[in-house]
């Protein structure tokens, strides 16, 4: 093992140890450090260790302590990974979901950085509550995922044929080049904004499938402050609706009567 991957090595050992509690009580010994956690044994750690975590900031230390910085959880974070990883997971905000593959409960790993509404899962209303609902969160997440499927994305390059040609022959792009999965994909979009409405479908569109923030959408649409948020939230909630209606009370009546009745019939 290389004397620079012993090092880190250490260091990783070192911050595991100090992250999250505070400043600990340090003792220096000819062999190393001795770091003490309340109500446990001390750990040992190389001089060194000690002096690059310093060096690098992600420690504090004084002659009877050390502490831990807020640049070390990241340092961490960052050093559990694979090394082409490493990069990429700072700029997530990965959370572990259970999810059904293949009829079996697995867990994974979720970039909610990822998704358009990813942002908004940590609004919150004034009591902590989510301000919005996982239902809503879902169903923006299905359109988007139906508006992808459905190829309906805007083009980079110029192009003056329609969004949804109805061109069957010749050229690329018409209908007759979409798969029947993609064309399900459309037909699932329309139904939807069909459902919530010409007022709510061009925020819900913009979020969600073109991936607009809510500041951009309310300049767009010169509305007032904050209020796309609130106008998203309704037009996520009504296409929850669609996508899981709501079960209505069974209304049939049943009448019973003793052996031998006869219902009377009107005429």
């Amino acid at each position: 093992m290389s004397e620079a991957m012993s090092g880190k090595k250490d260091i990783v050992r070192l911050l595991r140890h100090i992250t999250g509690h505070g400043r600990l009580s340090v003792e220096t010994m000819v062999s190393g450090v001795a770091i003490r956690r309340e109500g446990g044994a001390a750990r040992q750690f190389p001089h060194a260790a000690i002096e690059q975590a310093v060096a690098l900031g992600l420690a504090v230390r004084d002659e009877t302590g050390i502490q831990a910085t807020v640049e070390a959880p990241a340092f961490l974070r960052r050093a559990m990974l694979a090394p082409e990883e490493a990069f990429q997971e700072q700029h997530r905000l990965s959370e572990t979901e259970t999810t059904t593959i293949g009829g079996i409960r697995q867990s994974v790993r979720v970039n909610r950085l990822e998704s358009p509404l990813g942002a908004l899962t940590r609004l919150k209303e004034k009591s902590g509550q989510a301000f919005m609902p996982p239902e809503a969160i879902s169903a923006g997440e299905r359109l988007h995922a139906d508006f992808t499927r459905g190829q309906l994305q805007p083009r980079l390059t110029m192009t003056y044929e329609p969004l949804l040609s109805t061109k069957t022959k010749g050229g690329a792009g018409g209908i007759a080049d979409l798969c029947d999965t993609a064309l399900a994909a459309r037909g699932r979009v329309a139904r939807a904004m069909e459902a919530v409405g010409p007022e709510l479908c061009g925020v819900a569109l913009d979020v969600c499938c073109f991936e607009k923030g809510l500041e951009l959408v309310e300049r767009e649409r010169q509305w007032p402050a904050r209020s796309a948020k609130l106008m998203l939230r309704t037009a996520l909630m009504a296409l929850s609706r669609h996508y899981a209606p709501p079960r209505t009370a069974d209304r049939r009546n049943h009448s019973w009567g003793a052996e031998g009745y006869r219902p009377e019939i009107l005429y």
